[in-house]
């Protein structure tokens, strides 16, 4: 049960944290606010699994699960790549692609070096 409770106080907090970088102005046509969400929950992750190494099953449901769950966005990150791609922006469509998916593995593999 303790695991449940961990998990929407995280999923609460990594929502907040989402809303809060969304609300960031950028003046560009590019995705910028989800992709540093997707980079902040990357590093949150990568930090917890490869550095910090939690074995409490409650702080990996609240960090993990939770935190970072309601932080990433990978349905915003696909509805945003779509509509770039429907609006004839190809070149920053496959650039948003290839930034968010070759840094959140960069993260990864950084933290795991």
């Amino acid at each position: 049960m303790l695991n449940w409770i961990a998990v929407f106080i995280g999923g609460g907090m990594g929502s907040l944290l989402r809303f809060g970088i969304g609300k960031i102005p950028f003046s560009l046509n590019f995705p910028t606010n989800t992709l540093i969400a997707n980079i902040v929950a990357c590093i949150i992750m990568g930090a917890t699994v490869y550095t910090i190494q939690p074995q409490s099953t409650f702080t990996k449901a609240l960090v993990l699960t939770g935190i970072c769950g309601g932080l990433s966005n990978f349905s915003t990150f696909s509805k945003e790549t779509f509509d770039l791609f429907a609006e004839g922006n190809y070149l920053i469509a496959c650039i948003n692609i290839l930034i968010s998916i070759g840094s959140c593995l960069a993260i990864f593999y950084a933290f795991k070096s």
